[in-house]
């Protein structure tokens, strides 16, 4: 988040918006995330954390799961998305819904990365489905350009090539 936010910052331009439900091993459970440690539940925490880069104008964290983000995304009037990076829940299911949610509320040309791209033996196992959620995406080549990085744990870059790209593979 802090790479991207310097990134807007340097070229003086865009806005970020982080979501992240701040989820904690200790107080949700390991159902609910892989090692969270609740870093982002002080909202004076957070904004120090970024203001430490002058990002405190250039970053906004909204405390929610991405479903309850997509849910209140008209409500929150952000702007249609240029880019954005999905690392959240891994499950087949979770990739497909924020995949499809960030496609509702993008713009032509935008960029979706999506992390862990590259972890076979959790998706041997079922425990993932990043890579099978690219099988399904690669198959629409009229909607979308698709590169799979598969360096140490993954990252794939998928560029929209049509505006609401999200009817046809919903």
């Amino acid at each position: 988040v802090t790479c991207l936010g310097l990134g807007l910052k340097d070229n003086r331009a865009g806005q970020l918006t982080f979501v992240d439900p701040s989820f904690s091993v200790l107080k949700n459970g390991p159902l609910h995330t892989v090692g969270g440690t609740s870093q982002w539940d002080d909202p004076g925490q957070v904004r120090a954390r970024f203001a430490r880069f002058g990002l405190e104008e250039i970053v906004t964290h909204h405390k929610l799961s991405s479903a309850e983000f997509f849910q209140r995304y008209d409500q929150l009037r952000l702007a249609p998305i240029e880019l954005a990076f999905i690392d959240g829940n891994h499950a087949y299911e979770h990739v497909r819904r924020d995949f499809t949610n960030v496609l509702k509320n993008a713009r032509k040309n935008c960029y979706i990365l999506l992390h862990d791209s590259n972890i076979y033996l959790r998706e041997m196992v079922r425990h993932a489905g990043v890579k099978r959620w690219l099988k399904q995406v690669s198959q629409h080549k009229e909607l979308f350009e698709l590169v799979d990085f598969p360096f140490s744990s993954g990252v794939a870059l998928v560029r929209v090539l049509r505006k609401n790209a999200w009817q046809y593979i919903a």
